[in-house]
């Protein structure tokens, strides 16, 4: 019988500590809120990256990750309640704290037994958390920014995101809105670069390579748009200005900078001692095997000789193509490759002319 008033007794406290907000008037949010303290880390994130106290990959993966968690945080409170009545607070006050009880003891008695085993921790850590998918929230903040538009924060949280999911031209979109209305910078121009190259499957065009030159104009240490320069000149046939760029990151970078080492890839591949790698591909292929990692190259490469029976206008995807076998040492398919891109390129004079330089560069008969 003691065991029982004991948990009546408590019972009785919790409901009455979690009931008693109830029976007060709602009082405003001040501004305390999660969506502060999520500001906040961005800022300080922002702070770290340009230090150098963190590398780009980290800071990039932090940003998504608060921003996940800022979009939910936003949507949580937009959608909270700011007032009620004092009346309907405390008679559902009444009734939880008479009806709660009742109810756990018309369940428990049936179906409870104190003799049943705990459920497993190891199994309750593999239930489901039941969180929102990402893609869910991008479409909030989204239909969110539709209304407001000129949320500079907003667009800034949700460009990355949308370049993660690969929505590379929402992507650039919301980087072009996040300059416009947060303001300009080297970080912000280098990565709607990227976006902008992304969405033209991993070729720097001309607008990609614009904001690449727009970041460095504004800061000629970043990392991103120097590399992404260099990958412009070696799309171009250019591998030895390519070389020269990368030879530079990797001469101003700290021995422990997380991404040296896609640089070096990059630079092994220009000098003809590496495989070439898509782009996004170089980070993935660090930890692979070696048949593991010629069998990712030789899938990206047929992806993009695919790609080109579909539009063959693309001299410089020819060119990648090309060069890719060269590189993997099948001159047979890179033979093919060249007759398949003049045929292809058929009346047009400039887009053959180019490929022929193009050619010409890579020491392949023009």
């Amino acid at each position: 019988m003691t065991l029982w008033f004991l948990f009546a007794l408590m019972t009785a406290g919790a409901a009455f500590a979690v009931l008693w907000p109830l029976g007060r008037p709602a009082a405003r949010l001040t501004g305390g809120s999660e969506t502060v303290v999520y500001r906040d880390q961005l800022d300080e994130i922002e702070q770290d990256a340009k230090a150098g106290r963190i590398g780009e990959p980290e800071a990039a993966a932090a940003r998504i990750e608060i921003g996940r968690r800022l979009l939910a945080a936003a949507d949580a409170e937009s959608t909270e309640p700011r007032s009620s009545h004092l009346g309907s607070h405390r008679a559902v006050a009444v009734i939880a704290l008479a009806g709660i009880p009742l109810l756990a003891l018309a369940v428990y008695l049936p179906l409870g037994s104190p003799q049943l085993p705990d459920f497993p921790f190891a199994a309750r850590s593999r239930a489901p958390l039941g969180t929102q998918p990402l893609e869910n929230l991008v479409a909030r903040v989204e239909s969110h920014l539709e209304k407001n538009p000129t949320d500079g924060r907003g667009w800034t949280v949700l460009a990355p995101v949308l370049a993660r999911l690969g929505r590379f031209d929402d992507a650039a979109r919301a980087y072009r809105n996040a300059i416009t209305y947060s303001g300009e910078t080297a970080e912000r121009r280098a990565d709607l670069g990227a976006a902008i190259a992304g969405a033209a499957n991993g070729v720097v065009t001309d607008d990609a390579k614009k904001e690449f030159e727009r970041a460095v104009a504004l800061d000629s240490k970043e990392i991103k748009a120097r590399y992404f320069l260099g990958v412009a000149a070696e799309q171009d046939g250019r591998g030895a200005d390519a070389g020269k760029i990368w030879q530079e990151i990797l001469a101003d970078a700290p021995a422990d900078a997380p991404w040296r080492g896609v640089v070096q890839e990059a630079l092994a591949r220009v000098n003809g001692s590496a495989p070439p790698l898509p782009k996004g591909a170089e980070a993935t292929a660090g930890g692979m095997s070696e048949a593991d990692r010629s069998t990712m190259i030789h899938g990206m490469v047929d992806r993009l000789a695919a790609r080109l029976k579909q539009n063959g206008d693309d001299v410089e995807g020819w060119l990648r193509l090309v060069r890719a076998y060269t590189v993997l040492k099948e001159p047979e398919k890179s033979r093919a490759a060249r007759d398949d891109a003049r045929r292809a390129l058929g009346q047009n004079e400039a887009g053959l002319r180019k490929l022929n330089e193009g050619l010409k560069a890579l020491g392949i008969d023009g």
